[in-house]
């Protein structure tokens, strides 16, 4: 176990550099300049902010200075709010995207269980299939379109509840259905897969024949063992929340990452670009590694290759 955890380890910390790199290298191609104003300001104003920023260096010297900075903790500086620390404002404005993709998720899961799990008891029946249905237009609807249909059925139209800002706990409600609709489907979808293929193994069959009661498999035996693959999609799928509520924040006008991270895209802050791209970069690897040790322990017999 323990060489799994240190191989498992290895990869996230290869995997972490491999984006930062090939992001840093992605700034140097965006078009334009990062500063404000810059089509009124000479050559030599605009030679003399590159040479203040460090960007009148050899790309591999940039690099590198990058590099090092950011494992002292400092993602440099924002163009767009004159220097103000990059670290400094991802404090800020993060915690707002995790509590929101927080309750999403809380959401999505819970509903997509008991979907799943309904699905799979009542197989090719209308519930089954009303469940898949459900599941199909969850993934195949992007997000800001049901976002959209919110806000003018809850919100415009009969004003049930408000359609922007992060002020009262009945702001948080449209955008958090509106991103959970993803995790809904996603693990109907896997759970009512996984119940029907437990629900038909020999030991379920096994139990039924020992007389144990239909409460006791299903709560016992079949969503214990259904459960155990749809732990593995709930990392990716938290972080999927949280990226996938860049479009959503702009929506709804909530001061998060993801709305910041759009605007700093048009205004050419590659510091806070950078920045934001690392916290999400490290924040997803770090949640696979999680989780792919929380499945190794709950299921012993599995394991990568070298990992036993």
């Amino acid at each position: 176990m323990i060489r799994y955890i240190l191989q498992r380890f290895g990869y996230m910390v290869v995997t972490f550099f491999v984006i930062v790199t090939l992001t840093f290298l992605s700034m140097k191609l965006l078009p334009g300049t990062p500063y404000r104003n810059a089509a009124k300001m000479t050559k030599e104003q605009i030679a003399n902010l590159n040479a203040t920023y460090g960007l009148d260096k050899p790309i591999p010297v940039q690099y590198l200075k990058y590099v090092g900075n950011m494992l002292q903790g400092n993602l440099g500086e924002s163009f767009q709010y004159d220097g103000r620390p990059v670290t400094q404002i991802i404090g800020e404005k993060f915690p707002i995207s995790i509590e929101l993709g927080v309750e999403a998720i809380i959401l999505g899961v819970v509903v997509g269980l008991l979907l799943g799990i309904f699905a799979g008891l009542k197989r090719n029946t209308i519930w089954d299939y009303s469940s898949m249905v459900i599941a199909v237009l969850g993934i195949s609807i992007p997000s800001f379109i049901f976002a959209a249909l919110l806000q003018y059925w809850l919100g415009v139209k009969y004003q049930i509840f408000p359609i922007a800002y992060w002020e009262t706990p009945a702001n948080r409600i449209l955008p958090a259905i509106s991103l959970s609709t993803v995790v809904i489907a996603t693990v109907a979808r896997f759970m009512r897969t996984e119940m029907v293929e437990v629900m038909q193994s020999d030991y379920i069959t096994t139990a039924e024949a020992k007389g144990i009661t239909t409460m006791q498999i299903i709560f016992k035996h079949s969503i214990r063992n259904a459960i155990i693959p749809v732990i593995t999609i709930l990392g990716p799928l938290f972080v999927n929340i949280i990226t996938g509520s860049l479009v959503i924040e702009k929506i709804f006008a909530i001061p998060g990452i993801g709305e910041q991270f759009v605007t700093s895209i048009y205004t050419n802050d590659y510091p806070m670009i950078m920045g934001t791209t690392i916290i999400y970069s490290a924040m997803f690897i770090l949640i696979i590694f999680i989780v792919d040790i929380l499945y190794g322990v709950i299921d012993p017999r599995i394991r990568l290759a070298g990992g036993k």
